[in-house]
């Protein structure tokens, strides 16, 4: 795939909930965090959805069926059903139905949400290798997952049953801190098998086609917290991106994006949904944001002027990924972020 190089965050004349027609909105670091509302998430989103804005939550976590995700939402004030929540189980259970029998057995390794959206496909999820199933498919299952059922797994793959895995995220965040994800339990599976799954989630393409073909979106934009799933998703299905700085990614990591992890819009929370975006132009040897001017030194960025805090931000970050090309910046942002307050 070929695509132009993103040096600059782009700006944009219209609130970004009027130019385009669908949010893919991730949950976790997005919407909410340790099951909570996120701060401004549940006003912006209903002032998106009352101009019009389809709303679509896109979700690598396997664990919970979209009525679940659905009601968790709704209970936080975002009005959700079912049909607006796309989950990696959904983008998993139609890769494995494009590739096995209908009415197939599935060996399960996870939780309801890929039992679900395996029935949903018209496959059997069974719990044994010796139910001789025609594949086994890998997801987030809880922390109470055994260690048998990596076993079950080992024991079908090793007879040449194909392997699926809903996403392989390493991590994933709890209320206590950040624990080992899907694909952490998916290399324990590689590590004992030496074999290779085909994964579905974000950032690769099967999730991106589940997601377009359940929301029907024309003009999409992802909205998301991680630059290696939701940004990185949005490069490869060639759609617009809003990087939210509520989750997990910090302004080093951002300025230090290679080009498939460079977002096209930066803002603070999901407010950013209902505004434009101020344009980065160029200024000398450096870029212009607002009141600040950023420019690529010898060993470091360097920031002048003031203003708003984000737009110095969108203004490095022109900086630095002119300066990186095709790969990550080495330069030192640290001071510059410091004088942000990021």
């Amino acid at each position: 795939m070929s695509q132009t190089v993103r040096t600059r965050p782009e700006g944009s004349g219209q609130a970004l909930s009027e130019a385009y027609d669908t949010a893919l909105l991730d949950l976790d670091g997005v919407v909410y965090a340790g099951g909570d509302a996120i701060a401004h998430a549940v006003n912006s989103l209903a002032t998106a959805r009352a101009g019009g804005m389809h709303l679509a939550y896109v979700t690598n976590n396997a664990l919970r069926t979209p009525d679940a995700v659905a009601g968790h939402l709704t209970e936080l004030g975002i009005p959700t059903v079912a049909p607006d929540v796309i989950t990696s189980a959904q983008a998993v259970a139609r890769l494995i139905g494009e590739q096995v029998p209908a009415g197939a057995r599935v060996l399960v390794i996870g939780g309801e949400g890929l039992r679900v959206a395996l029935r949903e496909r018209g496959l059997e999820p069974v719990d044994s290798a010796e139910d001789e199933p025609a594949a086994v498919v890998q997801g987030y299952g809880g922390p109470d997952l055994t260690w048998s059922r990596f076993a079950e797994a080992c024991y079908a793959i090793a007879r040449g049953v194909p392997w699926f895995a809903s996403n392989t995220d390493l991590t994933i965040p709890g209320a206590r801190g950040i624990a080992p994800g899907n694909g952490a339990a998916v290399e324990v599976v590689r590590i004992a098998t030496g074999a290779e799954p085909q994964v579905a989630g974000k950032p690769l393409p099967p999730m991106h086609r589940e997601t377009i073909l359940r929301t029907g979106a024309e003009r999409p934009l992802v909205v998301g917290d991680r630059l290696d799933t939701d940004i990185e998703g949005a490069f490869n299905g060639e759609v617009d991106s809003l990087l939210v700085l509520t989750g997990v990614t910090d302004g080093a990591q951002l300025l230090a994006a290679p080009p498939k992890h460079r977002p096209t819009y930066v803002d603070a929370d999901l407010r950013g949904m209902l505004t434009g975006q101020p344009e980065v132009v160029e200024a000398g040897d450096g870029f212009r944001c607002g009141g600040w001017t950023a420019t690529a030194g010898g060993e470091e960025l360097e920031l002048t002027g003031e203003g708003e805090a984000l737009d110095g931000l969108r203004a490095l970050c022109a900086a630095a990924w002119t300066a990186a090309g095709e790969g990550a910046c080495e330069l030192d942002g640290g001071k510059a972020l410091a004088r942000l307050g990021l």
